[in-house]
């Protein structure tokens, strides 16, 4: 079951709400070649196009409680609300129930009169995760979206493992098995000894603790194609800490399909994507600018959304007055790669930098067009082209490599010290 619960503590206000954005300016040379002055005619640019994008998209703006990511929730006050427009369309559903009950329902809501608020109609499940999606337009017409994605608290007594990727799905080689629990852990050994992942192509898997709540387990090297992947949780009973006990007896098992490794260069301004060996496609990119310059390092396609809204005052990109120096409400075809906010994305409002240079604020930017609808684009291709675990290796960025526990990225770990981190 996918579960927004492995961003715990890590996500630090970069949820979907508002992940890091690449927004980038014209210019032909390469980072490579240019001068101080001409990157800080460039980071002017950027600026402005910043401004420009927000002022030309929608005013309203949408607040959803509990905010993306969160955990131990309560079952009640879920809200969704917008000002300077009206809700056009909320969809809430369950993303797994983590109790054994089934998952994947739609939850019935009700819009105000006034079309300002929506609200589930009834209280919500214990230990379960639900995703919101909600649009919004405003006067004008021009529309917005949000999302957020929660898990709702088990009793003081209990707890529960909150595990990627969704029982029965396909994803990526490089998915490791990542499970939060939703309360501290201090008998490891018990906890890790109580799971088993196996998979049919007979590679070796090992456990590894990101701090007391986060488990993950993976292969030495990528799993292998057209695997199958099981896992069991055998959790009932057994003491997390003094008092709390799991009651988890769960077997669950996802596919790994075809291989794809995408190599974005920063230096070239290319993202070659590899599938199953072969070059499938090289599509131009921009990435990190210096202020701001992308992760090297080998991360994981943990997320997908067609749309979103990124702010930049989420991730402390501000102006002077505190506000964002971007806020775009419909950032189309949205790929995340860290829990601090580094996605692949659409780019609709930067023309003439794919291929040539890099003034992001540290995303992946390929071309698009506003609303994502044209199949024929660049970013439009990858979104439809890529699966969730699948990598995205970024290299030659002056931005220092990513850390293994930002997002499902274990793989920039070596295989010793991930063994190290196993407690059993």
């Amino acid at each position: 079951m996918t579960d927004s619960k492995r961003r715990k503590g890590l996500i630090a206000g970069a949820a979907l709400l508002g992940g890091v954005l690449t927004v980038a300016a014209g210019g032909a040379s390469s980072a490579a070649d240019r001068s101080d002055a001409a990157n800080t005619g460039r980071h002017e640019n950027t600026q402005q196009m910043d401004e420009a994008a927000s002022q030309a998209d929608s005013q309203a703006n949408i607040n959803i409680v509990p905010q993306d990511g969160s955990t131990d929730v309560a079952t009640g006050g879920t809200k969704v609300t917008v000002t300077g427009g009206k809700l056009t369309d909320v969809t809430m559903t369950t993303v797994a129930a983590h109790g054994g009950q089934a998952a994947q329902k739609t939850v019935a809501g009700t819009l105000s009169a006034d079309g300002t608020s929506w609200r589930p109609q009834q209280a919500l499940a214990h230990s379960t995760t639900y995703k919101i999606t909600a649009q919004a337009a405003d006067s004008q017409g021009r529309k917005t979206v949000a999302n957020s994605t929660f898990t709702t608290g088990s009793p003081a007594n209990m707890f529960l493992g909150h595990f990627t990727p969704e029982d029965g799905s396909t994803v990526g080689v490089g998915m490791p098995v990542s499970i939060n629990f939703d309360k501290p852990v201090k008998n490891r050994q018990a906890v890790q000894s109580a799971i088993s992942v196996v998979s049919s192509s007979n590679q070796q898997v090992v456990g590894h603790w990101f701090g007391n709540q986060r488990l993950d387990f993976r292969p030495k090297d990528y799993w292998k194609p057209n695997s199958h992947v099981t896992m069991k949780l055998g959790l009932n009973g057994v003491e997390a800490s003094p008092g709390v006990h799991g009651v988890q007896n769960r077997t669950v098992g996802f596919t790994v399909g075809h291989s794809q490794v995408s190599t974005a260069d920063a230096k070239t301004h290319r993202m070659t994507v590899v599938r199953d060996g072969k070059v499938i496609r090289t599509l131009p990119i921009s990435s990190g600018g210096k202020d701001h310059p992308t992760y090297n390092g080998l991360m994981v396609i943990s997320e997908k959304d067609q749309q979103t809204r990124m702010n930049g005052a989420t991730v402390g990109i501000t102006k002077k007055d505190g506000k964002g120096q971007y806020d775009i409400p419909d950032v189309p075809h949205a790929m995340r790669l860290s829990n601090s906010g580094t996605f692949v994305h659409g780019n609709y409002w930067s023309g003439g930098v794919f291929g040539k240079a890099n003034t992001s604020h540290g995303c992946i930017g390929l071309q698009d067009v506003k609303g994502g609808k044209d199949p024929s684009t660049d970013a439009a291709w990858f979104f439809n082209n890529s699966q969730l675990g699948d990598v995205v290796k970024v290299i030659n960025s002056p931005g220092g490599t990513i850390r293994p526990d930002n997002g499902l990225n274990g793989w920039d770990m070596s295989w010793s010290q991930w063994v190290a981190g196993s407690a059993v």
